[in-house]
């Protein structure tokens, strides 16, 4: 069964940094896109940003400009730069296939933008 494990969240101030980390065990990249989404308290879970496997990007525009996805196939891992953090940028931050989640979700990563 595939997992995935996200890493690099933290408390950071803001217009700080933070990267995320999501490695995936098994097959779990191979042609999917995967995406990094992320949940705010009382909030839905929504798309942050979203790579192919050929490397075609999307980004919301709450994130544009200010958050960078790359992807590793060989290591099975894909990344999230946030640079200029915001407040609103408070959430839960997971990674899962996009534009299916066809993975169970992983534990997700906190990240807290606070002064």
């Amino acid at each position: 069964q595939v997992q995935l494990v996200e890493s690099g969240g933290g408390l950071v101030q803001p217009g700080g940094s933070l990267r995320l980390s999501c490695a995936a065990s098994g097959s779990a990249f191979g042609p999917n896109a995967m995406g990094w989404y992320r949940q705010a308290p009382g909030k839905q879970r929504e798309l942050v940003a979203r790579i192919t496997s050929g490397g075609s990007i999307f980004y919301a525009a709450s994130v544009k400009g200010r958050f960078t996805i790359s992807r590793d196939n060989a290591k099975n891992t894909v990344y999230l730069q946030m640079n200029s953090l915001k407040p609103e940028d408070t959430a839960v931050y997971y990674c899962n296939a996009w534009p299916v989640p066809l993975h169970p979700w992983g534990q997700g990563t906190q990240v807290t933008v606070s002064s």
